[in-house]
């Protein structure tokens, strides 16, 4: 081979090393922007979730705490010795009742929970047994619940009640008396009608009370206290 050859050959040779060192270079950094274009959006991705899950949580965390929260308290109502509430209130057969209506008499109001229902049927029916001793002990009887009138004179109407039965929808006299408050039923706390009993004096002011009403002779409980009275 002559010199000039071997000369050829050597600078092919050596072209085509450097061509290769060339070709390994632009690859690497090719390679690692390549990775690195998929590790951002990945580390944004990771970055978004995180946030995402911490505002869901802290979401979750405001609603419960929303869902916790207990019904309002309502009045406990007026102690004996405190004068009566003032009322004004529709009753079945369509006249409306007051507070002033028995100004020097004795009267007795007992608060039920619903019309026809078990207990409350029990009681206004032990009170209607009574009515003529209560007569003749100068007191007043009157029942009293959130029912519409309708409700309350089929009630009337069905067991042939002979005490006059007042409807306060809007809880205004209930709240008042104390017979509105926190009840529970299944585990479940709400707000509801008290079966409560208010015995007034003929001064107008709160004789007796009862709370929490047993309906098993309470109405003959009653009965005495407004003769004692």
């Amino acid at each position: 081979m002559s010199k000039k050859s071997r000369k050829k050959s050597s600078k092919t040779s050596s072209g085509s090393s450097t061509a290769k060192k060339k070709t390994a270079k632009t690859r690497a950094p090719t390679q690692a922007k390549s990775a690195k274009t998929q590790r951002t959006p990945a580390g944004k991705s990771t970055g978004t979730i995180a946030k995402a899950g911490s505002h869901k949580a802290a979401s979750e965390q405001l609603n419960s705490s929303k869902t916790a929260s207990p019904p309002a308290q309502a009045k406990s109502g007026p102690v004996e010795g405190q004068k009566a509430p003032a009322f004004r209130l529709p009753r079945d057969g369509g006249d409306v009742v007051t507070l002033a209506d028995y100004a020097g008499r004795k009267l007795v109001l007992f608060f039920y929970p619903r019309a026809d229902t078990p207990g409350c049927t029990r009681e206004a029916i032990d009170f209607t047994r009574l009515a003529g001793a209560f007569t003749a002990a100068g007191t007043a009887v009157l029942g009293i619940s959130a029912d519409p009138l309708k409700a309350q004179e089929k009630f009337r109407d069905k067991h042939k009640l002979g005490v006059p039965l007042i409807s306060d929808e809007k809880h205004e006299m209930l709240e008042a008396y104390g017979a509105w408050g926190q009840k529970s039923m299944y585990g479940k706390s709400f707000l509801g009608i008290l079966r409560t009993t208010v015995l007034i004096g003929p001064d107008g002011r709160v004789a007796r009370s009862w709370r929490n009403v047993r309906v098993d002779g309470h109405a003959d409980e009653v009965l005495e206290a407004a003769r004692s009275l």
